[in-house]
This record gives C-alpha cells, structure tokens and sequence, in this order.
C-alpha cells in the first residue's frame, strides 16, 4: 500500500512538471517569472513583492523631476555668474549711460546709450577733446539744481538692481557729460562772442560744435585750469551749462571739474543702433595746443560776465 501512495505521488509529480511545462510554453517569460515569485511567497509563509514591467515608472518619473531641477539649478548659476561678471565689469572696467539732455548735440543726442571706460582717467591720461561722465561737483552749488532732481523710480526694484550690476544703463540724474577743453595748467579763453575758444593762446577748430552755435558764445572767459581738475564743455554751446556758468569767480576754481569726479571716457555709442558711433579724439583740434608754460598758468583777473548766462540747464 505504501508502494502504491509513492508511485501515485511519483505520478502526481510528473504531472504537474508537464503541466508546468505546457503554461511556460504558452506565456511569456515575465508572467511565468512573476507566477514562480507568487509561489516562492506563498511556500515561504509570506508575501513577496511581485515584480512587473510597470515598477520602473516611478523610477522614471523621479528622472524627469531630477533633469528639471538640474536644468532649474544651471540656469540660476549662469544667471547669478552673469550678474557677478557684469558687476565686475561696471566697477571697474566699463558702464553703460544713458543720455537725457541736448547739450551735447549734434556728438550725441537724448535717449543715446555710451560705453563709458573707467581705465581713464587711470592707466590712461584724460586728453583735450575727450568726452568724459562726471558726477556733479557741487560745486559752489550743484549744476543739475534746475534740471530733474528727483532719482527716477521707472521699473521699480527690479529695474534698479539691473542698473545697479551693470545690466541695464545708469539714468542717475547726479552724472553729466560734457567734452575736456582745458586740462591742468592750461589756459582757456572765450570772446563771448562768434570767436573760437583759445587754449594756451592757440585759437581751435571744433568742428563737433553744434550747427548753428558760434564756439565762444554765451559767456566771456579767461581762466587757468587749476591742478586736478579739468575745464568742460559741451558740444552744443547754447544749451549746455557747463564750466562756464558754474564759475562766478571767473577764475577757474569752481567751474573746473575734479579729476575724483570723473567716472570716465565715453568710448562709443551703442543705441540706437542707427547712432552707433565711436567717440574718437579730435586730435587735430588740439594738436598744435601747446603745453602750458608758467606764465600763462599764472592767476588772472575775473572775467566779465555777459547776459545770457543759462543757469539750471540740465546735462
């Protein structure tokens, strides 16, 4: 009897390896995979995960998430490198202004963008004929005292802190921009009238001067640039106060801009794009100026003052 329990159980075996062998033939090879973990949890008393094509999605979806928020952290790292950069760049090398006023036309004209060097004055000597942006002396009062004193507040925080790393240009209304006509030592004369403007006792031939306006017209002038500073101009002679109206002494001492106030050299126009322009040097205005000599450094009485002196014009 016990014979026969083994050979039927023998059998029985048999039996289920065929049927075994009958269902892996008909089914892929994941579910029989899954089928024999299914088993392996049941004979072990316990349950087993039961693997499926479908678990790598999770895994996947977490790969998705991952790439978006690399791709979130590179572009904030190039945003703040660029920022940084052009910080760097505004500090120390160049800035970018914006242009409010006439008195410069026809060289430049309102809403015109400059690249401005801060390397001049510096490693670079400031020139005759050099357009230059200074801060506002203050000088025996401020020059922009009639123009818009009020900091403009257009584009709110966002737009100032783009100014502030270089970004976007500066508007400040406490810079101005104006041409050197006279460095240290140099003596500078105006008939106040349809004359050309003497440096160092060589009349000049300004041919930036705008269409229209006679260079030495507006007001009377002989003063010695003290050391320093630097006597400025601006292009467009009727509308530009400048050193001229800023030196009710008439001797130089007030009207002539600091050297510590000169941010730098415009270089160029950038914007519009119709204005693009480099601001070279005339050199052939100056270039039979002579060096100052002694005597013509010497003080000189205050000269007289004539009408049409344009105070609180801006720029």
């Amino acid at each position: 009897m016990a014979q026969d329990t083994g050979q039927t159980d023998e059998g029985a075996a048999q039996w289920r390896a065929r049927a075994d062998a009958i269902r892996r033939d008909s089914r892929d090879d994941d579910s029989w995979r899954s089928e024999q973990a299914r088993r392996a949890g049941g004979q072990g008393g316990g349950s087993a995960p039961v693997a499926t094509m479908e678990e790598p999605e999770p895994e996947h979806r977490r790969g998705i998430g991952g790439s978006i928020l690399a791709g979130i952290r590179e572009i904030v790292i190039v945003v703040v490198l660029a920022m940084a950069l052009s910080f760097v760049v505004k500090t120390w090398l160049f800035q970018a202004f914006y242009i409010p006023s006439g008195s410069m036309e026809n060289t430049l004209v309102p809403d015109d963008r400059v690249i401005v060097s801060k390397l001049t004055p510096g490693p670079f000597d400031l020139k005759r004929g050099d357009v230059v942006v200074f801060e506002d002396p203050g000088t025996p009062e401020p020059w922009l005292s009639g123009a818009n004193a009020t900091p403009s507040t257009a584009g709110g925080p966002f737009h100032d802190l783009l100014v502030f790393v270089g970004l976007l240009p500066e508007d400040a209304e406490n810079h101005l921009i104006k041409r050197v006509i006279g460095l240290p030592g140099d003596r500078v004369q105006s008939d106040g009238g349809t004359g050309p403007i003497k440096v160092n006792g060589v009349a000049i031939n300004e041919p930036y001067v705008k269409a229209g306006d006679a260079p030495s017209e507006g007001k009377a002038f002989n003063i010695v640039v003290p050391q320093g500073r630097v006597w400025v101009m601006g292009d467009h002679r009727s509308d530009s106060a400048d050193s001229r109206y800023h030196d009710p002494g008439g001797t130089g001492a007030n009207g002539s801009v600091p050297m510590d106030k000169i941010v730098g050299r415009a270089l160029f126009v950038v914007w519009p794009i119709d204005h693009v322009t480099w601001l070279g040097v005339p050199e052939r205005t100056f270039q039979d100026v002579p060096a100052p000599s002694p005597a013509s450094s010497k003080a000189v009485n205050p000269a007289p003052s004539s009408s049409g002196a344009a105070t609180g014009k801006a720029g």
